[in-house]
């Protein structure tokens, strides 16, 4: 299906817009940051931006020499290590503005056409790849301790939902993992979809909130070596945590660090900031597991039908309507998350919510390739990672809403505590 030249402009534009919220009111220091594995200087990262909007359009469909000389050696992620990018030559700030506005004006002026189709791919591939920096802008803020954001579309307001208890049960069947060839953009990594059963299953209605996770903190959860694989039980120690990275406890209970202040737990809203590891130290000790991704995906996009499943999948969780409010909470609209009873109108068909939006949801599954995977031109984005990472499933509070579905598979380490991420959890039988 054919994408509309306006829609791959405003998809752009606003992508744009983002990152400068992100960045602005931002001092030099605070631009550059402290040196850590999980983050990257932001200086670097919205020069990055500028250097693969242009590699990939500018420079491979038009043929253009680079309109920054060096562009190459300081913002190629694949060749540019991570430790470097606090010590490069960086343009300032102002320079960096300069070389983002040159670049994102020569896409819009050369889009005077109805977009071919490799056009339409790769301005979708660009928006959405500053869509997710732009989730990565927003927990590196978090993992800084900087000022939370501020977003000209968010909307603070969202009222207390309440909890949401139990699970529903899911009878199974046949399912077609993955994303089929009618979808009109998808990653590598969602190719193609392909056949596998899956049993009958009990699915919690929502994520896993603070209040139930704190009852494994205050019992000890962190200090029992049994409920904890030999690696997260290494990790643990390591990183010295006795509770989630971001709280703490007080007088008066416990309190969350949100971005440079803290906040009084909500009980009610989805635990967040929370790795695999913990997330499965969690479910050994309530006697619970982790979705595998065919059963978070099954839960997500399909209908019961009889004893099992109906033949066509959902775009989303509620139908194929694009996400609005009222189903999700994406788009920093909330600027971080609401409690797991909002958003009824986006219950899945078994009556789960907030499937997509809130928090990220890690699953059982390793990484890997789907049957048959080949990278799409951006080899980078899925190969290097099959087999090191967890498969998370659903988006966050953070996440853009243009750019997510229900076949979307992130991934990230087990160890990685500061993304947007939580989990819900299945019975064990």
């Amino acid at each position: 299906m054919a994408i509309d030249r306006q829609i791959l402009l405003d998809n752009l534009n606003d992508a744009r817009l983002r990152t400068l919220e992100l960045v602005r009111g931002l001092d030099a220091e605070q631009l550059m940051g402290p040196k850590l594995p999980t983050v990257n200087p932001l200086l670097w990262e919205i020069g990055h931006l500028a250097w693969f909007h242009e590699h990939w359009i500018l420079r491979r469909l038009d043929g253009r020499s680079p309109l920054l000389a060096n562009a190459d050696a300081l913002y190629d992620s694949t060749h540019v290590a991570h430790d470097t990018r606090w010590s490069l030559a960086l343009p300032t700030l102002d320079g960096t503005l300069a070389y983002m506005n040159a670049v994102h004006q020569s896409l819009i002026d050369r889009l005077d056409h109805e977009p071919s189709a490799d056009e339409q791919y790769f301005y979708q591939l660009t928006a959405f790849h500053e869509d997710m920096h732009t989730e990565a802008f927003i927990y590196t803020r978090q993992a800084l301790a900087y000022p939370a954001p501020s977003f000209a579309a968010s909307h603070a307001d969202a009222e207390a939902a309440g909890a949401l208890h139990g699970d529903v049960a899911i009878a199974g069947g046949e399912l077609q993992l993955g994303a089929d060839k009618a979808q009109e953009f998808v990653f590598d990594n969602e190719k193609w979809a392909h056949p596998v059963v899956v049993a009958p299953f009990h699915m919690a209605r929502a994520a896993l909130t603070n209040a139930e996770y704190a009852a494994f903190v205050e019992a000890g959860g962190y200090r029992q070596q049994a409920l904890w694989t030999s690696d997260g039980w290494a990790w643990r120690e390591k990183a010295g945590l006795q509770c989630p990275v971001y709280w703490r406890s007080t007088a008066d209970g416990w309190q969350v660090r949100y971005f440079d202040g803290w906040r009084t737990l909500a009980p009610h809203q989805p635990v967040i900031h929370v790795s695999w590891y913990e997330a499965d130290a969690y479910c050994r000790w309530a006697g619970r597991r982790l979705p595998t991704e065919a059963e978070w995906e099954l839960a997500a996009a399909t209908e019961p039908h009889g004893d099992g499943i109906a033949g066509n999948k959902r775009r989303y969780p509620w139908d194929n309507a694009p996400p609005t409010a009222r189903h999700a909470n994406l788009d920093g609209r909330q600027l971080g998350c609401v409690d797991v009873a909002a958003c009824a109108d986006g219950d899945s068909a078994y009556g789960c919510r907030q499937m997509l939006g809130n928090v990220w949801e890690w699953t059982a599954s390793d990484f890997q390739p789907f049957p048959g995977f080949s990278p799409d031109p951006y080899r980078e984005y899925s190969e290097p990672w099959f087999g090191t990472r967890k498969v998370l499933r659903g988006g966050s509070w953070a996440t853009r809403s243009r750019m997510l579905w229900n076949t979307w598979r992130n991934f990230f380490p087990p160890d990685r505590n500061d993304i947007f991420a939580g989990f819900r959890t299945c019975a064990l039988t």
